[in-house]
């Protein structure tokens, strides 16, 4: 089976969830000349009745939406047709939410932005393959921001448990919190 095998197939149906409008037209136009059967929508509740109503082969969610998390549609894509290939698309990536994207069902995790090609070619990869060694490995500080966002997670967002967990004050891990990550 090849990689275009995967999406030449009978059922080329992908949803795609985002609340950033531009990007979810640019994106949908960009997939339908893929060859895709596109339906766009920019909100978890729209994303749910599409799954519902017709669950797709595949699907395209970004992560934080304005009324929730995109990760309860891919949960529920996977409840609905497990077969189904999910990837999460986020502006805050980070380990633990890839683990936990892929936990419940994502097919892959995509960082913002990626263009239409990394997700087409992340739609047609085959199960278990390996990702591509990146050009430029995470910095040591980047490496410690993960770390605290996987036990962030994993404390279920509690601020004061985490910072327990970790021996830190807490307001020094607010402050950590608030900053974007560190390249």
């Amino acid at each position: 089976m090849t990689e275009m095998s995967l999406v030449e197939g009978s059922d080329r149906t992908l949803l795609l969830v985002d609340d950033d409008k531009v990007f979810l037209t640019r994106l949908a136009r960009a997939m339908e000349a893929r060859g895709y059967d596109v339906k766009a929508t920019e909100t978890v509740r729209e994303g749910l009745n599409a799954v519902n109503e017709a669950p797709p082969a595949y699907a395209v969610i970004d992560m934080r939406l304005q009324d929730g998390n995109g990760l309860d549609v891919i949960s529920e894509l996977k409840r609905r047709r497990p077969d189904a290939r999910g990837i999460v698309l986020t502006g805050y990536g980070n380990i633990a939410s890839a683990v936990t994207a892929v936990k419940i069902g994502a097919f892959d995790y995509l960082a913002k932005p990626a263009d239409a090609d990394e997700i087409h070619a992340a739609l047609a990869a085959l199960p278990g393959s390996k990702a591509q060694l990146p050009d430029n490995p995470m910095s040591a500080d980047r490496v410690r921001w993960e770390h605290i966002q996987r036990v962030y997670e994993l404390c279920g967002r509690n601020v004061s448990e985490t910072a327990r967990r970790l021996n830190m004050h807490r307001r020094t891990l607010q402050r950590i919190l608030a900053k974007r990550a560190p390249r």
